[in-house]
C-alpha cells in the first residue's frame, strides 16, 4: 500500500498508540507518535525544519502527567499556522470537542473511535 500522508499521534496511553499506530500503517499513512505535548511540539519542529512535514497530527486532549491536546495545539499553531489537528478523547462533550474549530482543531475523533472514523477525517484533511 502506498503511502497517503504523514500523520503524528498524540497519547498518553500505550494501547491506543499501539493499535491506531497499526491501523494507519494498514491504511497506508506513514506515522510517528508522542506520549504527551513536548515530545510532539519537538518532533513537529523536527519534521518541518527537515523538510517532510506531518501532514496531519491527532492530539489527545487530556495528558495527565503532561501537556494535553489544547495546550499543544496553542504552540503547534505558532510554529505552523496552518497545522491541521484533530482533537482526539473520550469525553464527547469537553466544550474543545464540541467547539473544536475555536480551538484551532480541524477535526474531532471520540474514543473508541472507529477505523472509517479514523480514515474518513484524514482523508478529508489531506485533501484540503
Amino acid at each position: 500500500m502506498t503511502s497517503k500522508g504523514k500523520v503524528l499521534l498524540m497519547d498518553d496511553e500505550q494501547i491506543i498508540l499501539d493499535v491506531t499506530q497499526e491501523v494507519l500503517k494498514f491504511l497506508g499513512y506513514e506515522v510517528m507518535f508522542a506520549r504527551e505535548g513536548a515530545d510532539a511540539i519537538e518532533l513537529y519542529k523536527n519534521e518541518k525544519s527537515a523538510g517532510a512535514p506531518f501532514d496531519v497530527v491527532i492530539l489527545d486532549l487530556s495528558v495527565p502527567d503532561g501537556m494535553g491536546g489544547k495546550e499543544t495545539i496553542g504552540l503547534l499553531k505558532v510554529l505552523d499556522p496552518e497545522v491541521k489537528a484533530v482533537v482526539s478523547t473520550g469525553y464527547a462533550n469537553d466544550p474543545a470537542v464540541l467547539d473544536f474549530a475555536s480551538y484551532g482543531f480541524s477535526g474531532k475523533l471520540t474514543k473508541p473511535y472507529k477505523i472509517t472514523d479514523l480514515k474518513n477525517i484524514l482523508i478529508q484533511l489531506i485533501k484540503t
